[in-house]
């Protein structure tokens, strides 16, 4: 075997999934896990991860002091770029406002989208910056963005280009989606046709020529976008060469999963409403459902049924469905351990939940999401001696090192 760049040693506990495709029902538990083990990196790329025993030479050699070693954290849903804050809608939320309530008054999705219009691209690029460090420091390494807070041409090629600008920028891989069909804005009001036409007509093809974004996503939910608006959207983002996602049956169950499953969508994102026939729906079509538990966390709502996921035979990702309004939370850590203490996700489910299966549904498995020969040296040493460590000491972040393309990407903490 050739010499490595760099080969980290004295790991006390290796964990990663396996394989390049996303895990499902009893498969999603089951984990690689060593002791005393080794992982060697070249050109950015893992060559060896084993027993410490058969590790290759290496120009440099790193003590992981018996830490904790998993890869890379992987959010695939995230709204990354957008103005302003909404901090005075948890006096709201405090006095018993709902989410619909909030949003109807003016507040929401269109506070943001008003503060994301007025924002410059600089500005964007600069604040999207200082998260992506955030989300990096707390091992986060691959990322979905979002656009969908512009509703406009222009805005919303405006946060698809802040994002384009920001992967040269710094370390963090970023997936970009167009999410125009997020709400529909207040010109358009009284004209939801007029709006299905202009995203289907105007902006999908404008994105896709553009190369701007490698998924589409739409909220089909009440108070958003209906099932045939949402199916529409969906095929003519098809139609254009994108991926699907789709925002479904987080605040109703209107046969969301199922429609995601009908329109060919790689993931369907919250469903904490979905139905039995709905999960089904999931496992027939392979569609990965991506959970977002901490927006249940500060919306006050029901958990999604991930263990009827599984049961069911469904991929299950976990996300932090970073953003504004709902889930003002950049720390995936937080929403893995939700997954386990309010799904009921093993922490070896949880894992493969925020690492391969989240790789997967943004089309990244046969790069990311594992530690194996090939694959993305992207890995996080943690302050834990073993993966349910991790999952139990909630609210610090135990990030000791991350490394990226197989370089350190941040000073231990």
């Amino acid at each position: 075997m050739e010499t490595a760049e760099l080969c980290l040693v004295n790991i006390g506990c290796l964990a990663t999934p396996l394989g390049a495709a996303a895990r499902a029902g009893a498969a999603q538990g089951e984990i690689r896990l060593l002791r005393d083990a080794a992982v060697a990196v070249a050109g950015g790329r893992v060559v060896y991860a084993g027993p410490a025993g058969g590790a290759p030479d290496a120009a440099r050699v790193f003590d992981c002091g018996g830490r904790l070693v998993t890869p890379g954290l992987v959010d695939a849903h995230t709204h990354l770029i957008f103005g302003g804050w909404r901090q005075r809608e948890l006096a709201l939320r405090l006095s018993g406002a709902s989410y619909l309530d909030i949003l109807r008054g003016g507040g929401g999705i269109l506070s943001t989208v008003t503060h994301t219009r007025a924002a410059t691209e600089d500005a964007l690029v600069d604040k999207g910056r200082a998260l992506l460090g955030d989300m990096l420091r707390h091992g986060t390494t691959t990322c979905e963005c979002k656009s969908g807070y512009g509703l406009d041409l222009e805005t919303e090629l405006k946060q698809l280009r802040a994002a384009r600008r920001l992967q040269d920028l710094q370390p963090v891989t970023l997936v970009p989606t167009f999410l125009g069909a997020h709400a529909v804005p207040a010109e358009f009001s009284d004209r939801r046709a007029d709006y299905v036409n202009f995203v289907c007509d105007v902006a999908l093809p404008r994105v896709a020529d553009l190369s701007l974004a490698s998924f589409c996503d739409v909220f089909c939910d009440v108070g958003a976008f209906t099932a045939d608006e949402s199916a529409r959207i969906l095929a003519r983002a098809a139609s254009l060469g994108l991926g699907l996602k789709a925002h479904v049956d987080e605040l109703e169950d209107g046969g969301g999963a199922a429609l995601a499953a009908r329109a060919g969508c790689v993931s369907a994102e919250h469903l904490i409403r979905a139905s039995g026939d709905g999960i089904r729906a999931l496992a027939r079509a392979g569609v990965i459902a991506c959970l977002l538990p901490a927006t249940s966390f500060y919306l006050d709502k029901p958990y999604a049924p991930a263990r009827d996921m599984v049961a069911a035979g469904v991929a299950v990702a976990v996300a932090t469905d970073f953003n504004p309004g709902s889930s003002p939370n950049l720390n995936l850590q937080f929403a893995m351990q939700l997954a386990c203490l309010r799904g009921g996700l093993t922490p070896e489910e949880v894992l493969t939940a925020a690492t391969l299966n989240a790789a997967a549904a943004l089309r990244l498995s046969g790069e990311a999401g594992t530690l194996e020969p090939g694959k993305w040296a992207d890995l996080v040493l943690w302050n834990a001696p073993d993966l349910p460590y991790l999952l139990y000491r909630y609210g610090t972040n135990l990030v000791h090192r991350v490394v990226k393309n197989g370089m350190f990407v941040t000073a231990r903490l």
